[in-house]
């Protein structure tokens, strides 16, 4: 069941988000909601890299929190963010799944590294591809 609200994003290197989403039960989009939601995510990547040197678990469940939301991340890469491929996968969230978080982030994480593969996409650059973004919807659909 998809919690109500929901903003998934992939950061590469540099803090550059190449996907955004926004997922959640809502089915009308607000554009301020939209904009605070990325905002906290980036106001998040602070914390992540401090979090990120104190662990070498992939998933770091939550990491910071704003009003009822929390930021929950995945890193790639073995940690290292100077990594050209290493990419942060972050969900901002009120749901407390934290199995079926660990279960969408894998499954994102293995979704890219198809994209990664393909000979014809540029790594660091914007994600495009509807087939990837319906695939990130279907996930979160089922594990979020």
């Amino acid at each position: 069941m998809t919690s109500a609200t929901a903003c998934f994003v992939i950061v590469s290197r540099n803090d550059i988000p190449i996907y955004d989403a926004e997922l959640g039960s809502s089915t009308v989009r607000k554009e301020d909601a939209a904009h605070q939601h990325q905002f906290i995510l980036h106001a998040a990547l602070d914390v992540v890299q401090d979090v990120a040197w104190t662990t070498s678990a992939m998933f770091l469940k939550s990491v910071d929190r704003f009003n009822d939301l929390v930021v929950s991340v995945y890193v790639t890469a073995g940690h290292i963010l100077l990594n050209p491929i290493c990419y942060l996968l972050m969900l901002l969230h009120d749901s407390r799944n934290e199995d079926g978080m660990k279960s969408f982030f894998q499954e994102v994480h293995e979704l890219y590294i198809k994209i990664l593969l393909n000979p014809l996409y540029l790594p660091g650059s914007r994600i495009t591809s509807s087939h990837f973004d319906t695939k990130v919807r279907a996930l979160a659909r089922k594990y979020l």
